[in-house]
């Protein structure tokens, strides 16, 4: 599960329960419930951070959830059904009309990964924890949108090849200098702490919403077509 929380203008989105917090139609339904209260009660200056209780930032998706349908053709559908709920969670997350930022104090690993990515800024504890992107380990293609995430976000070839098809495990300095995440700490505490100092920093900004979330889907054309998003142009109210 998660709660949602709201102190000043920071929205503090934290995943809880299930130390593994895997994404099933459950959690996926009550992150989407939570981010519609943000976009609903954000105003100029609000900051959403996301966090996890324990061990993982997000394992991925519910596979046990997945192989509790029986045959191996329910067990196939629970899982791409999974994939299309997560779909207009990620599509919320680029139509949010504030900064976002994933405070990674565990590990992030395919589905998990996405949705830490799926944020805008992202900081990452470097003593423990790694992003790591597991369908090829566990014989599955990405979803188009997954791809489309990594090819948006992940800047050189290489480090797109090391995560897709090496399955590298990456820990935080190195997911710094891949460009995957904004900085590295030594401990859960200083991670969620550089998250907070980093949200106080873009709150002070009091960017029109509108105009924010418009202009983060311009950066991901590809993205934001697969999700169904469209451009609208934004205009000052006064010059």
């Amino acid at each position: 599960m998660c709660t949602l929380e709201k102190t000043g203008n920071v929205f503090y989105l934290t995943l809880t329960g299930d130390d593994e917090h895997r994404l099933n139609p459950t959690l996926i339904a009550t992150i989407r419930s939570s981010l519609a209260q943000v976009k609903s009660q954000s105003v100029k200056g609000s900051v959403l951070i996301t966090k996890a209780e324990g061990r993982f930032f997000s394992n991925g998706f519910d596979l046990k959830y997945a192989q509790a349908g029986g045959s191996p053709q329910a067990a196939n559908a629970r899982l791409m059904n999974m994939v299309d709920l997560l779909k207009p969670v990620v599509a919320d997350f680029m139509s949010l009309p504030i900064p976002t930022i994933a405070a990674v104090t565990g590990h992030a690993a395919a589905a998990g990964l996405l949705l830490a990515m799926s944020h805008d800024y992202i900081t990452m504890r470097s003593d423990k924890g790694v992003l790591y992107m597991s369908e090829l380990d566990i014989g599955m293609t990405l979803p188009d949108y997954f791809m489309a995430m990594i090819r948006s976000k992940v800047g050189s070839a290489g480090a797109r090849r090391n995560l897709v098809l090496k399955t590298a495990k990456i820990r935080g300095e190195e997911a710094v200098r891949m460009g995957m995440v904004d900085s590295a700490h030594p401990t859960a505490e200083e991670t969620v702490d550089a998250a907070v100092q980093l949200a106080e920093e873009l709150g002070k900004k009091n960017w029109d919403g509108k105009a924010y979330a418009e202009i983060r889907k311009s950066l991901l054309p590809e993205l934001c077509g697969l999700l169904g998003l469209k451009d609208v142009a934004v205009l000052p109210s006064h010059l």
